[in-house]
């Protein structure tokens, strides 16, 4: 993948990724928001040192590190990638909680259209502001939307240091596992 400009990417705030997503899926991973870099080139999760498409591998989700350029090439596989909020920023915190709230709601309503088995939300601090839940953990969270079940993980972005690759890719594989358990 090219590597964008540093021009390119200051010119990316407020930019979206599309989500890929389709209806059925196994897992769909919803992130918080596009950073910069990933709205730049057009891709979700592409920025260097972000730990989701290693993980995906790991937890034996995909038979191969994908690239973010492949990401569509999860659909297949029953994956699927959006966010709660769609404009891209530098940093999850220039998202406003209204914001995470609206992401939330509209979450919610793709949830219900496309009817994945589990929505796997990678980032506890946005899940608990977009959905109103303070006290959330991390694992299988008692709410649903609909029949999806919902899965709050460590976020996979190489900044967060309390979460390192090999504990990511087990929280991974708990909700492949999950997902190969709901009917």
């Amino acid at each position: 993948m090219r590597r964008p400009t540093a021009e390119e990417i200051r010119n990316a705030a407020g930019k979206t990724v599309p989500d890929v997503i389709a209806p059925g899926l196994k897992v769909l991973f919803c992130g918080i928001n596009p950073g910069l870099y990933t709205a730049a080139v057009g891709h979700h999760f592409a920025r260097p040192g972000n730990r989701f498409w290693p993980a995906l591998q790991l937890a034996g989700l995909t038979p191969r590190r994908f690239t973010p350029e492949e990401e569509r090439d999860l659909l297949p596989l029953g994956i699927g990638i959006t966010n709660i909020a769609p404009r891209a920023t530098a940093g999850a915190a220039e998202l406003t909680a209204e914001e995470l709230a609206a992401g939330g709601r509209a979450l919610a309503e793709k949830v219900l259209r496309y009817r994945p088995r589990i929505l796997a939300i990678l980032g506890v601090t946005a899940y608990r502001t977009a959905f109103n839940r303070p006290k959330a953990v991390l694992g299988p969270q008692p709410e649903r939307i609909g029949n999806t079940e919902i899965w709050v993980l460590p976020n996979p972005s190489g900044l967060n240091a309390h979460c390192q690759l090999p504990e990511l890719a087990e929280w991974f594989r708990r909700v492949l596992d999950a997902s190969e358990g709901s009917s």
